[in-house]
């Protein structure tokens, strides 16, 4: 299983992500403060590792899902909960991923 604690900012809401890979299917448990993002995680119950990886072929399903039900453009759930596919799939290394931020 990989885990995922995403932490979005202002907002203050963290979300807990875990992937779980059944067979060719990557099965997603998703907990959240947020409303807008538990309505986001009713919807994706599992995804296809292979389709989450790239632009190129289709768009995501995470991401529009994250286009369907995030208030906030720049919310990094979408992207969090992509990150914990990949590794569960064995498609990137646990690597944190960081933007700072500053005026």
């Amino acid at each position: 299983m990989a885990r995922a604690e995403i932490m979005a900012g202002n907002c203050g809401f963290t979300t807990i992500v875990e992937a779980t890979m059944e067979g060719q299917v990557c099965k997603l448990a998703i907990q959240s403060q947020c409303k807008a993002i538990n309505k986001l995680a009713a919807h994706l119950i599992e995804v296809n590792p292979y389709k989450e990886i790239s632009f190129r072929r289709n768009m995501p399903v995470i991401i529009d899902a994250g286009m369907q039900y995030c208030t906030h453009a720049a919310c990094p759930v979408p992207v969090g909960i992509i990150k914990a596919v990949e590794i569960e799939a064995r498609l990137a290394l646990p690597t944190d991923v960081t933007i700072k931020l500053s005026k």
